[in-house]
């Protein structure tokens, strides 16, 4: 409890807009940790913060407080931001913002202000005139009014159709939608239910061809989008795209925009923005949802999950650090709510330690780092969080030792040090770009296939798919099809021969199967390992948590089937898929 009371004495708790305003009228310098309610405050900073206090504080004039983005209107314009934000008041105006936990920058800024109060309380310095920091996004054109409207959120509800999926057109169609400057605030690529087809296309149900629609609609994967349209003013893509040479407007410019009628700046819906990109014919789009139990028919629990973005990253426990702790970098890295979706220990070239460590090449210790790093086995992981890019890097700390342990003690640089090696012993990527890069180049994609048979009810099927997911599998093509002799024969060629065969397509004609391309590293091995053996009751004895123990009705009726290896996927693959055109395909 000590510790507790420790903490709330160092940092005033701002959660309202009334104690915001309260505490705008501090004397002296207040340094106000910006935080989301789903993360909360930066740890990694309190200690910091507590020295700085201890040793500055003699006359009262430095103060510090947490703030909840979430609750206080004039911190509107911080909400969802990936890295904490700190601002600096004096006096009531704030005069700095920082982002990012950058303990050396913000140790700079603190004591620079302290020192300014402490010459202007002796008369050694007149106050300067400081320009109040404006809260407005970085990339935003608008640095006037906020808009404080309380309306309801208006979204719009994007369906990529299957055979834009299948075309791999999902990437290319999300990159134009943020490009215009709309939010997305929550996806998922799957099968639609009958009952969702319905629900989202009511406006063509009596139709003659509905019913091929629906069927077509529930045999191949859709992706979908729930869209929002960005806070800030949204840029005019619909010139600027024309003219990619935008050049800077003088403030004249700027009046003449303004005087124009407001229909001329009025924003386009999303609808138009796709028919001007002329990828219209690849989607279909429901605009203007304001009530969010529709939204729930196509993603159950919209409301827990919007604005929620769990990313990817490439972590690396350089070969020191993965000899010695790794068990307690693990243990660490879980309770901070990372989940570990894929790991493997590689021994690195020079070329690719070079790589991962350019940010000391200028450093006389560069050769030495070099030398360690290609020395013996990295451990490289992939993992997934909420902000987990964000999260990672505060995580860890600064990328030298001597800067962690002055600054940030508590960062894992800090905590993980080697003796004799100068630099955070854990790498983790620079940014969401870098970290696909990464992890294409570390953990390589295979292609798997995977059959879900006819017995498995249609609540199984989403529970088996749920599954799938959560276990780092991408589903990158998907069929559903009654699995005729000549059809089966595609994916169980090796068995024809067999005595039991008879019998297994007896099992395959009693209804559709669900034919799925499984996209991951290492995926020929992990679906099988998944599944289970091949037998639900021995499943259920040696592997319980597979997917035949849970579902599988006896040895024919095991619920799923996998390739043997690595030729087996690609030939049922094949035959199966035949437009289907492997990238990026683990060559080993």
């Amino acid at each position: 409890m000590a510790g507790k009371k420790r903490e709330i004495q160092l940092q005033a708790v701002i959660n309202n807009q009334s104690l915001w305003d309260e505490m705008m009228q501090n004397k002296g310098l207040t340094v106000i940790d910006v935080y989301q309610a789903w993360c909360g405050p930066c740890k990694a900073m309190q200690t910091l913060f507590r020295k700085l206090k201890n040793e500055l504080n003699e006359d009262e004039l430095l103060h510090f407080a947490v703030a909840e983005a979430d609750s206080i209107v004039t911190l509107q314009p911080l909400r969802d931001k990936c890295e904490p934000v700190f601002l600096f008041s004096v006096n009531g105006t704030i005069v700095a913002k920082i982002q990012g936990a950058n303990a050396p920058l913000v140790n700079q800024k603190i004591i620079a202000l302290v020192n300014e109060e402490r010459k202007i309380a002796a008369g050694e310095m007149v106050r300067p005139q400081y320009h109040e920091i404006a809260f407005v996004d970085s990339d935003s054109e608008d640095a006037g009014e906020l808009n404080y409207e309380s309306v309801d959120q208006i979204y719009t509800i994007v369906i990529i159709k299957p055979d834009a999926v299948a075309a791999r057109k999902v990437q290319e169609i999300k990159e134009k939608i943020i490009k215009a400057g709309f939010v997305i605030e929550a996806e998922d690529k799957k099968p639609l239910t009958e009952e969702q087809v319905k629900h989202f296309y009511s406006q063509i149900v009596d139709q003659p061809d509905f019913e091929d629609f629906v069927s077509f609609m529930t045999r191949n994967l859709s992706y979908i989008l729930v869209v929002s349209q960005a806070k800030a003013k949204q840029p005019s893509w619909d010139e600027s795209e024309v003219n990619s040479e935008t050049e800077s407007k003088e403030p004249w410019d700027e009046q003449q925009e303004m005087a124009k009628p407001s229909r001329m700046k009025e924003r386009k819906s999303l609808q138009q923005y796709l028919e001007i990109q002329q990828i219209s014919q690849f989607c279909d789009v429901e605009e203007n949802i304001t009530n969010t139990k529709f939204i729930d028919v196509l993603i159950p629990d919209f409301k827990k999950i919007r604005g929620i973005k769990f990313e990817k990253i490439l972590a690396l426990l350089r070969p020191a650090l993965a000899n010695e702790r790794t068990e307690d970098v693990l243990n660490k890295i879980q309770d901070e709510g990372f989940k570990i979706l894929l790991q493997r220990q590689i021994v690195l070239s020079e070329e690719e330690a070079k790589t991962l460590c350019k940010e000391y090449e200028n450093k006389d210790y560069f050769g030495n780092v070099i030398e360690n790093m290609t020395s013996g086995p990295s451990l490289a992981l992939v993992l997934v969080r909420e902000n987990g890019l964000g999260h990672w890097k505060q995580l860890i700390g600064p990328s030298n030792v001597e800067e962690a342990k002055e600054y940030l003690p508590e960062c894992l640089c800090a905590q993980f040090a080697i003796e004799g090696l100068p630099i955070n012993q854990l790498y983790g990527s620079d940014s969401l770009e870098a970290a696909e890069r990464e992890i294409q180049h570390f953990f390589p994609p295979q292609h798997t296939v995977a059959l879900i048979k006819p017995h498995v009810t249609q609540e199984q099927r989403e529970d088996i798919m749920k599954i799938i997911k959560e276990t780092g599998f991408d589903i990158t093509q998907m069929k559903e099809t009654l699995l005729i002799e000549e059809e089966a024969e595609k994916i169980y060629f090796k068995i024809k021969r067999k005595a039991f065969y008879k019998d297994v397509l007896d099992v395959l004609a009693e209804g559709t199967s669900l034919v799925m391309i499984l996209t991951k590293w290492n995926a020929v091995s992990d679906w099988r390992r998944l599944m289970g053996p091949t037998d639900p009751e021995e499943a259920r004895l040696l592997s319980p948590d597979s997917i035949r123990a849970q579902f599988g009705k006896n040895i024919l009726k095991n619920a799923v089937h996998g390739a043997s290896n690595m030729e087996e996927a690609m030939e049922t693959i094949s035959r199966m898929f035949e437009d289907f055109v492997p990238e990026n395909l683990e060559e080993n």
